[in-house]
């Protein structure tokens, strides 16, 4: 078993955190391209934003395909081979003309960058000790949050320079596929992966156990109603700035997620609150942080925008630190089963908001969309109430 501090631990997690980023780079690059994709095709706003919650989509379905893939022809060579496609996918992307060929092949791509992060604690669980598991989940976690504000960041300077989103697909993928060789030579070949096939019924089973489970089903909802309208307002206020009286070109449209950096904080810090707070408080916490940030939106201007989504972004990592975490200490049995279905209602989550949100923003623009997450917040505030019950309830001894 890999030891912490070593030299395999070192390139072991240094591979899976540089893969995981290239995930989430290629995986959020139109996020800032929707007003420019919506003019350049004249499509509208919730046919452009399917550019992301395609790929968002493609990646939900197809998680738990990889995980059994990589149950039975090993976790390094699924995650290696389906990075490498999905990094391809943005070089072919990259030349397309019609918004249809777009779609599907980001679709595509979200089913190809789903294997590495269905696989890869799996990898780490089999491979690493105990205490090299924690030391690097957390680097991991952390590069997956960088990933995510790099390919908004870096694929709206893109557009931006070239007055192309041909350009964010085509520079996105080049960067990748130059990073990509150093992945493979730095993860180590798997020492004690065994090859199992689920006999028949298994994952039925499992699947159920784990769909009955109110401590568990909560906890999914949760984090997939908050992504739900937490990632798709950054989608309408790309909208919103790109028009007047902002008229913000897409380089500043994609330096509106570095705002995704209080987040990144709220997530080193979650577990210290958790301990002093509860779980179930600290939850809430989150879900109220992100309602306050919501109604600054309602200021209107530039700053009061950036201000709101700071507090938001820390909220809803709060919280999604929170709902996670919960799924792992709230299963018996198969938990990457359990990890995986929380990771399928929370990319679900995000596909979906663009149409929850789309009628409010038609009504109301931005205080229409500011309602509708709201109501959404209210949802997932009374189910963090009700897991707290069932909690308390299962805790409760026998009487006779």
């Amino acid at each position: 078993m890999i030891e912490v501090g070593s030299r395999p631990w070192l390139r072991a997690t240094l591979a899976l955190s540089l893969g995981s980023f290239l995930v989430f780079l290629n995986l959020y690059q139109s996020h800032p391209l929707l007003p420019m994709l919506a003019n350049e095709f004249a499509i509208s706003s919730l046919h452009s934003g399917w550019t992301l919650a395609g790929c968002t989509a493609g990646l939900a379905f197809a998680l738990l395909i990889c995980a059994r893939l990589a149950d039975r022809f090993g976790r390094r060579r699924v995650m290696l081979w389906t990075l490498t496609g999905a990094i391809l996918l943005s070089l072919v992307a990259s030349g397309v003309e019609q918004f249809g060929s777009l779609l599907a092949l980001r679709i595509l791509q979200g089913m190809l960058l789903a294997g590495l992060p269905a696989t890869a604690i799996a990898y780490m669980g089999e491979e690493f000790t105990r205490r090299a598991l924690i030391s690097a989940v957390g680097i991991y976690i952390a590069a997956n949050s960088l990933g995510g504000i790099a390919g908004r960041v870096l694929g709206g300077l893109l557009a931006g320079w070239f007055d192309s989103w041909h350009a964010t697909f085509l520079g996105i993928g080049l960067i990748s596929l130059l990073l990509l060789p150093l992945v493979v030579w730095l993860l180590p070949t798997q020492r004690n992966f065994t090859p199992s096939q689920a006999s028949p019924g298994q994952l039925r089973q499992a699947l159920g156990s784990h769909l009955r489970n109110p401590l568990l089903v909560g906890a999914y909802l949760i984090g997939g109603l908050n992504f739900m309208v937490f990632l798709n307002q950054f989608s309408y206020l790309t909208f919103l700035l790109s028009a007047e009286p902002f008229s913000l070109p897409p380089q500043w449209l994609g330096m509106l997620f570095l705002t995704y950096l209080s987040g990144t904080l709220a997530s080193s810090i979650s577990g210290r609150c958790a301990q002093h707070l509860g779980a179930e408080r600290l939850l809430l916490v989150g879900i109220a942080l992100m309602a306050l940030g919501a109604l600054l939106l309602l200021g209107g201007n530039l700053a009061a925008i950036l201000a709101g989504l700071l507090v938001s972004s820390f909220g809803f990592f709060l919280a999604h630190a929170c709902a996670s975490a919960w799924v792992g200490q709230h299963v018996t049995h198969d938990r990457a089963l359990a990890s995986s279905l929380y990771l399928v209602a929370y990319y679900l989550g995000a596909s979906l908001g663009g149409f929850y949100l789309h009628p409010f923003w038609v009504e109301g623009q931005l205080a229409g969309m500011v309602l509708g997450i709201e109501l959404v917040l209210l949802v997932t505030a009374a189910l963090s109430l009700w897991l707290a019950r069932q909690k308390a309830h299962r805790q409760q001894p026998l009487t006779i």
